[in-house]
């Protein structure tokens, strides 16, 4: 019997291989398919969408993918496309790679994010095929494991997506005040504040010494101070960095003195790194009521009490 249902299942899913294959096969004969003037004209424009640097071989920013991209290089495209038509908040997803950071487009992450699925699927296959064999599951329920792994692992690289932005913003938000303080300090002795800038991003590491590493560039590019400061707050997507900034910019346009502005600014965030220190001593204090609570109080009190229940049990 058990040898039927291993025999069943590998029937299944080479069936499934062959009728993918044929289909594959079908959708990329020409039959009948003319190119529209939108398709033909389109590779000769400059502002067409680049594709993914997955399937532009080793020598691409995420090269360390060059093999598996030439052996799936087709089905990536396709998937990529697929995802691109679907339009899956395509604009917020740009928004999210540059809050974490990443120098991945948003062609580059949706082909990673079939990887992982197709990773997921191939795991979920594999522990299907055993359980089918050794445990006798059902075909049907070998299929749904292998499509939740898949759904599971194209979901995973979400999740890591949004866990490196939010350690990217507890990392800025940690160097925010030195920064702040760093550039008030450099307005007070007499820089500008395209000079504080450059002082801040030479001198300064982390982050959002970085984040203004790329403002430099940026202005040394030709874009104007103004331009390139509201686009790293719109990077950095951090109210207290965000009020910073807008404080700086309204100075540089009324003509207000800016070391006064910075100096208050730097005060302000101050006051919000004691803020946020003593929520967080606020926390961690309830967090350390949990094991007192639950665990040391009750052991205490055995101890106290099992003495005297132990000396009445015995008759004393």
């Amino acid at each position: 019997m058990s040898t039927m249902t291993a025999l069943t299942t590998w029937s299944v899913v080479l069936g499934l291989a062959l009728g993918l294959g044929l289909a594959l096969v079908l959708k990329a004969l020409p039959w009948g398919w003319r190119p529209s003037l939108v398709r033909r004209v389109e590779p000769q424009l400059r502002h067409h969408v680049p594709a993914s640097g997955l399937l532009q071989g080793e020598d691409s920013a995420v090269g360390t993918w060059g093999s598996i991209s030439r052996i799936l290089g087709p089905v990536l495209h396709e998937g990529v496309q697929l995802l691109g038509r679907l339009n899956l908040g395509n604009h917020a997803l740009e928004r999210r790679l540059e809050s974490a950071g990443s120098p991945l487009t948003v062609a580059d992450y949706r082909a990673q994010q079939l990887l992982c699925a197709a990773g997921g699927a191939a795991v979920g296959m594999v522990v299907a095929i055993g359980l089918v064999v050794n445990s006798g599951l059902h075909a049907l329920l070998g299929v749904i494991v292998v499509l939740a792994l898949g759904v599971t692992g194209f979901f995973l690289r979400d999740n890591q997506l949004s866990s490196r932005i939010t350690r990217r913003r507890s990392d800025i938000l940690a160097e925010f005040p030195s920064v702040a303080e760093l550039f008030a300090l450099s307005v007070s002795a007499g820089d500008s504040a395209a000079g504080a800038l450059e002082r801040v991003a030479t001198t300064a590491h982390g982050e959002l010494a970085e984040e203004f590493r790329r403002v430099l560039t940026e202005m040394r590019a030709g874009s104007s101070l103004q331009r390139a400061l509201k686009a790293a707050a719109r990077r950095i997507q951090l109210a207290p960095v965000e009020r910073f900034i807008e404080g700086v910019l309204v100075a540089l346009e009324r003509g207000t003195p800016l070391a006064d502005v910075l100096r208050a600014q730097a005060h302000d965030v101050r006051e919000l790194s004691k803020r946020e220190l003593m929520e967080a001593a606020g926390k961690k204090e309830i967090g350390m009521m949990v094991p007192v609570v639950f665990g040391i109080l009750p052991l205490t009190v055995l101890f106290a009490v099992y003495p005297g229940i132990s000396l009445m049990t015995l008759g004393f």
